[in-house]
């Protein structure tokens, strides 16, 4: 494809008119690449969102305006010197792949090469050229010449191929200055050999370009191993599905399907695509994508989605959405965003890294005039003091304090079933001091349960009517009856009423207590379906909305963290209260309207609460969207999960607790990742500038601030 052209073939519709675009950029580096990138194309008229993800070098954006301005935004990354490709699984793969087999080969190279220049390095280290020769002392440094120089131009191509495209197009990225440094100590250490001087120092350059291409390496690998969850997910998609083609079947990359495709998936297989069940009835493990751990019956006519596995039997599935525009792509989508998000450490870190590439050259000059005009030094020692301090000063660790730590966690969050969906929501949560909690769906499961024990044959006949409507209150009575059915003839449903069926000529009615129930019965407020057999009295059948099995145990533990707990509810009075006092929440509002639930939010926001709000209906839509942070459960309506900065899978309620738990850990996290990185800024540099540390030591110093952040952040990962 030619630079920047073609790409708006690839721009996705957005439903208010716009565009948006996924792209893979190679390159990437440090925050300083990411930062260059992400405020070019901001500054473009149009531009609405832009991010880079520094894990997976994926980058969104969105963008009001022609799908043909994708080329200009393309062309535009690639002017900055950043080689751009369209994004796909299997694209990623390869080029990563590649990108280690690179590393690898110029690591080895350069490895080799110290090991076997250190040979002539040992003997010029132990004697003095009056001792060896002149003509010695020069045939040795010829020969560490004849390895050093290939070597620098093979296994520096990592360094000089990034620092040439940043600087044939105007710009600078972190590789400027190492390939400077580089290039000054190969240099000036063939200008001595030339002149017969005393200051070579190849084995410098080759040690210093090792030790950098393993701090290369080994940040490559810590990347790699980061990436979040849901892009792991991401495999699922970049295989092959047997796709019928007339009475044959045929294998065809799953990047390749297309809506209206017929696809077969063996037993134990993932569903490779979303889509719908054309033939055959199966379970489904869902918990890839769900959290849940019991698996769902499906049947004809049912959705399954992509990552999710097939359990019992065979299935014929018509493919619903591409590849791209699946469940399992969209919610990737969400974490490449909430990966790298605009969290205040995450400005922070970017503004660092828009200094560093003015300061560090004004620093090295300085320390190279500093030393030869000021201190009287030799031009080639005061030369190696500022290379010292290019190679030094690199942002690694700065650039990496952030990004690995949201990767991450957002990871791990994945794997527990929660999913976020706004960059800074994690920061924002680990402030909170208050809960508003809603109950219907949240606290509980928001599904009716029957309750209480009934006669069988009571049980047996209200099953049999119940088997026939969709009420859910009529879904709940026969889900929970297992045995046979009665025979039922003259089926009869009627609207706002019930069912009406005739069973060996008895009339048989399930419905309300208005049409077939007892209505001097004392009256309750729990859901109610009455059953009526012929003359026979009417027996009542009550339902209720269970708690969360472990809703209790997460709310003591808020509480533990010194939360206050605040149910908010649209219920009635007596529900509400009943499920406060088995919560034993003191505080609690009932019958509350949208407006009024709003009213009490901005209440509280006006003491000075960070509010978490955790909500699942229509109504709850404003007051998820006014909180500092809010999350809904993957049940709840789309207007709410649309508001809300994160979505639980399941019927837990514990992945909301470990949401905050993870939050506060990460923060703290990132706090000590900026920590050590100044730390290390503020030792390194001023040894450097006054020339006690050499440039080998530089790189050990600089690979080794990368490890020790990236160390810090996996303890994430730990319980």
């Amino acid at each position: 494809m030619p630079q920047g052209s073609g790409y708006e073939t690839l721009a996705q519709n957005r439903p208010d008119g716009g565009y948006a675009l996924d792209v893979l950029v190679s390159g990437v580096h440090c925050a300083g690449c990411i930062q260059k990138i992400e405020s070019a194309l901001s500054a473009q008229d149009g531009m609405e969102y832009v991010r880079l993800n520094f894990s997976t070098r994926r980058l969104n954006m969105a963008w009001n305006g022609a799908a043909n301005l994708a080329n200009d935004f393309v062309h535009l990354i690639e002017n900055l010197g950043y080689p751009v490709t369209p994004y796909d699984p299997y694209t990623e793969k390869l080029g990563s792949d590649h990108e280690e087999k690179f590393l690898l080969i110029c690591l080895g190279v350069a490895g080799f090469a110290m090991g076997n220049i250190m040979l002539f390095s040992v003997g010029l280290w132990s004697s003095s050229a009056e001792t060896m020769g002149f003509v010695t002392r020069d045939f040795m440094h010829w020969m560490s010449a004849a390895i050093a120089l290939p070597v620098v131009l093979f296994s520096g191509r990592p360094f000089f191929i990034s620092a040439y495209r940043a600087l044939s197009n105007g710009h600078t990225n972190m590789d400027v200055p190492i390939s400077l440094a580089i290039t000054l100590a190969s240099v000036m250490s063939m200008y001595e050999t030339i002149t017969h001087g005393e200051h070579v120092y190849f084995d410098s350059a080759v040690m210093l370009m090792f030790f950098l291409l393993v701090g290369r390496y080994l940040d490559f690998r810590a990347r790699r191993n980061a990436r979040s969850a849901a892009t792991d997910l991401l495999s699922t998609l970049s295989g092959f599905a047997m796709v019928e083609e007339g009475q044959k079947l045929v294998q065809i990359a799953i990047r390749d399907l297309k809506e209206g495709m017929c696809i077969r998936v063996a037993v134990g297989a993932s569903f490779p695509i979303d889509g719908e069940v054309i033939e055959g009835q199966s379970e489904v493990d869902t918990s890839l994508v769900t959290g849940e751990t019991l698996p769902r019956d499906i049947k004809i006519g049912d959705e399954v989605f992509a990552g999710t596995i097939n359990m019992s039997a065979p299935l014929r599935i018509r493919v619903v959405r591409a590849a791209e525009d699946s469940l399992l792509s969209d919610i990737v989508r969400l974490m490449e965003r909430a990966g790298q998000g605009q969290a205040k450490y995450v400005r922070i870190a970017d503004r660092m890294a828009r200094a560093y590439t003015p300061v560090v050259h004004i620093l090295a000059l300085a320390g190279f005039l500093g030393w030869w005009l000021l201190m009287a030094a030799l031009w080639q020692d005061a030369l190696l003091i500022s290379v010292t301090i290019l190679i030094i000063t690199c942002p690694c660790a700065l650039g990496l304090a952030v990004p690995v730590v949201q990767v991450l966690a957002t990871g791990r969050l994945m794997k527990s079933g929660l999913l976020v969906k706004s960059g800074d929501a994690l920061e924002r949560l680990a402030c909170i001091d208050t809960v508003f909690v809603d109950k219907t769906g949240t606290l509980t499961m928001g599904k009716p349960v029957l309750n209480g024990t009934y006669n069988p044959d009571h049980l047996k006949a209200a099953a049999s009517l119940a088997g026939h409507s969709n009420h859910p209150l009529s879904k709940a009575l026969s889900s929970v009856y297992q045995d046979n059915v009665l025979l039922l003839s003259d089926i009869e449903e009627i609207l706002g009423k019930g069912v009406r069926a005739t069973y060996e000529g008895k009339i048989l009615q399930l419905g309300s207590r208005a049409w077939c129930g007892d209505m001097d019965a004392p009256a309750t407020q729990a859901p109610e379906l009455w059953l009526k057999e012929d003359d026979k009295p009417p027996v009542k059948f009550t339902f209720t909305d269970a708690l969360r099995v472990d809703t209790a145990k997460v709310l003591e533990q808020f509480r533990a963290a010194h939360m206050n707990i605040i149910l908010v509810s649209g219920d009635r009075e007596e529900a509400v209260k009943a499920v406060a006092e088995k919560l034993q929440i003191v505080d609690y509002h009932a019958e509350k309207t949208p407006k009024e639930k709003f009213a009490l939010l901005e209440e509280y926001k006006e003491k000075g609460h960070k509010i978490l709000m955790i909500g699942d209906g229509l109504n709850d839509a404003p007051v998820l969207a006014g909180a500092d942070v809010s999350i809904a459960p993957g049940s709840a309506v789309d207007m709410a999960q649309n508001a809300a900065d994160i979505v639980f899978m399941g019927d837990l309620f514990l992945p909301v607790y470990e949401c905050y738990y993870i939050a506060v850990r990460a923060q703290r996290l990132v706090k000590q990742n900026f920590g050590l990185a100044i730390i290390y800024n503020c030792i390194a540099v001023p040894l450097a500038f006054i020339g006690l540390v050499t440039p080998m030591v530089a790189a050990l110093a600089m690979s080794g601030s990368s490890l020790v952040v990236i160390a810090n952040s996996f303890r994430l990962k730990l319980k």
